[in-house]
């Protein structure tokens, strides 16, 4: 199988981590997010995991100094997907929220990472987080959105479609 990766994105809540456990479910799936080493430092700083609108907005806050200083969360991704290539897994995601980063990360992998949004109609107003991080997730032409608007079984399944679609388009 052609290795696929992808830079995945979506609003809290949307279904992403659901979706790449279906992958898991189905390949070997490596599942990284560009905000894991932030929020080991945010730890040494007292953050204990919430995931409120404060919260959001320190750790958004936090990757944006470090992106400022020496581009920490793109270095230690790009270093997670070499990881990738060089191991078994077949598909990597990187869930990365900002459209410049996302750029960034594409444009400096070595060999084809498809972007996908995942989104979900959940008949609720959307939500604003009060950071650009969060707030600015549809704001990039992704090559790919996936709704997330079935049950969870139906979603799943869908998705593994779209994996298997890819996979077969990569083969040829």
């Amino acid at each position: 199988m052609k290795k696929l990766a992808f830079v995945i994105n979506g609003r809290g809540g949307v279904g992403k981590d659901m979706l790449c456990a279906a992958a898991a479910g189905k390949y070997a799936v490596r599942n990284v997010s560009s905000i894991t080493p932030i929020k080991e430092i945010a730890a040494r700083c007292g953050w204990k995991g919430e995931k409120d609108d404060r919260a959001r907005r320190f750790l958004a806050g936090l990757k944006e100094l470090t992106i400022a200083y020496n581009d920490f969360p793109t270095v230690w991704g790009l270093a997670r997907y070499r990881e990738f290539l060089a191991g078994g897994d077949d598909v990597f995601f990187i869930h990365i929220r900002e459209p410049k980063e996302i750029e960034k990360f594409v444009g400096r992998a070595e060999g084809k990472v498809y972007t996908l949004l995942i989104r979900a109609d959940r008949r609720l107003p959307p939500h604003t987080y009060g950071n650009a991080s969060d707030d600015g997730v549809e704001n990039y032409a992704y090559d790919y959105c996936f709704d997330n608007d079935g049950t969870p079984e139906e979603s799943a399944e869908k998705f593994l479609e779209l994996l298997a679609s890819l996979r077969e388009k990569e083969s040829l």
